[in-house]
Parts: structure tokens; C-alpha cells; sequence
């Protein structure tokens, strides 16, 4: 998604773009039967998925920002602003909703039974057309030879990739050349708020970009370290990259 301009943030480069041109973007790719591979970058992702930049930058993965942490780093360090925010739990709906026709969708990841819900989730509400899924423990583990060839099978346009950072990267990584599908997303705990196992902050909240502090309020004890250890890691990246561009 090259026309669109780029930030980047200790050392990825992130698309700045809106909802709207980012779903044109990726449905033009599934009628030209093309391949496109889109990842969410917050400041956990770039913390946890710092080892793999090069690797990101060989398979040419669109990365767009979410969350208010990537656009204090860009104001920082780039004097930079980002069109929108941009998250999969707001945009996958809107992707599906911009498709003229249903959209071929297989998911992966999850644990079984909220991986069923979000199955009803995307048939029921979003009307797609779900052609395959595995959950993303014993499913995974079992099927782990078979995987590929059952995605492929499915002819599935869509594969939604719910493994959470670090470990969603890491298998698109792997995979992608294999997979048939023309687009692969990783959306991290989307799964999680269409089974209803961890609700959406209130719209207001949304509005005032503090949900990042609601779901810490919800689950202080795995989120902790991530705002703030993590954060902390974060910007020292972002620092250095900075500096680093400057040397160069």
C-alpha cells in the first residue's frame, strides 16, 4: 500500500491511511486475485515484534497504527500525525460491510468455544460466508500438517489470525507464501469481543481514546506490565531509531 504516506516508529513503518482507503485497498486485492497481508501495530506489537522487522519488510506487510501510544510517538519523535486510528475490532466489520458481495472468511485462533460464538458473530451479524476455522489450541496442535492445505481448500479470500502478539506474526510470517487466500489479517483478541468473552469499552470512553485504560481496569494482573514496563521499552525504541535516523 505504497501511495499512502509512512511514520515510522522505532524503525517500522506504518501507513498512515483511513478506514474507507484502507478497505478499498484490500478489496481491490481480492478482485485482482492478489495477495495482501495486514497487521495492527500498537506499542505492544512493537515491543513484541521487534525481531522480526526484517522479516515484515521481505514479505512487504501493510502495518497501520492503533491506539493512542502510536500517535504520542509519532507527535514526538516525527513531528507526525496519523490520519485515524485504526484497530481490527473497528475495522474488519467495516471491511466486510464495504464488500459488495459476501466475503469467503476462515478463522483462526481462539479457544474453541469463543471461536464458535465469533463464528455465529460473523455469519449472523457481519453476514459473511465463515468456509473454515480452528481454534488455536487443540486445533492447532492437531491439525498443525494439515492446516494450510484445509485454509487452502476453503478458497477463502479472508483468513482472520487471532493468536496475539507475538505469535500471530510469527505464523503469517511463516505461512503466507502457502496460503492461497488474497488476504490475511492478524486482529489479536478480536475473537475474544465477537464470542462476548471480554466486552468493548463504552462508546464514550472509545471516544476519548482511554480504552486501553478500561481493559486495564479489567484485567490488571496481564495488562499491568504492558502499560508500563512495556510502555517504557517502547519509547526507549522509539528514541533510539530517532536517533539512529539522524546518524545516518
Amino acid at each position: 500500500m505504497r501511495p499512502e504516506k509512512i511514520i515510522s516508529i522505532a524503525g517500522f513503518s506504518v501507513v498512515t491511511t483511513t478506514s474507507p482507503a484502507l478497505s478499498r485497498y484490500l478489496l481491490r486485492t481480492v478482485r485482482a486475485g492478489k495477495k495482501a497481508t495486514l497487521l495492527f501495530a500498537n506499542t505492544n506489537f512493537i515491543v513484541q515484534c521487534r525481531y522480526l522487522l526484517d522479516k515484515l519488510y521481505k514479505e512487504s506487510v501493510t502495518i497501520v497504527n492503533d491506539g493512542v501510544g502510536m500517535d504520542i510517538a509519532a507527535y514526538l519523535f516525527r513531528r507526525e500525525v496519523f490520519k485515524e486510528n485504526l484497530n481490527g475490532t473497528d475495522f474488519v466489520p467495516q471491511l466486510f460491510s464495504a464488500a459488495r458481495t459476501p466475503m469467503r472468511v476462515f478463522m483462526l485462533g481462539g479457544k474453541p468455544e469463543i471461536l464458535k460464538k465469533s463464528i455465529d458473530h460473523v455469519s449472523q451479524k457481519l453476514n459473511q460466508i465463515v468456509v473454515g476455522s480452528c481454534d488455536g489450541y487443540a486445533g492447532m496442535a492437531n491439525n498443525r500438517a494439515t492446516l494450510i492445505d484445509s485454509i487452502n481448500n476453503s478458497q477463502a479470500e479472508v483468513v482472520l489470525v487471532a493468536l496475539g502478539n507475538p505469535i500471530q506474526e510469527e505464523w503469517i510470517l511463516a505461512n503466507r507464501q502457502a496460503l492461497n487466500a488474497n488476504v490475511v489479517i492478524g486482529v489479536g483478541a478480536l475473537f475474544d469481543f465477537w464470542g462476548g468473552y471480554k466486552p468493548r469499552a463504552p462508546r464514550l470512553v472509545q471516544r476519548t481514546r482511554l480504552e486501553w485504560l478500561y481493559r486495564l481496569c479489567l484485567e490488571p494482573r496481564r495488562l499491568l506490565r504492558r502499560y508500563t514496563v512495556d510502555i517504557m521499552t517502547f519509547l526507549i525504541l522509539c528514541r533510539k531509531y530517532r536517533e539512529g535516523s539522524r546518524q545516518t
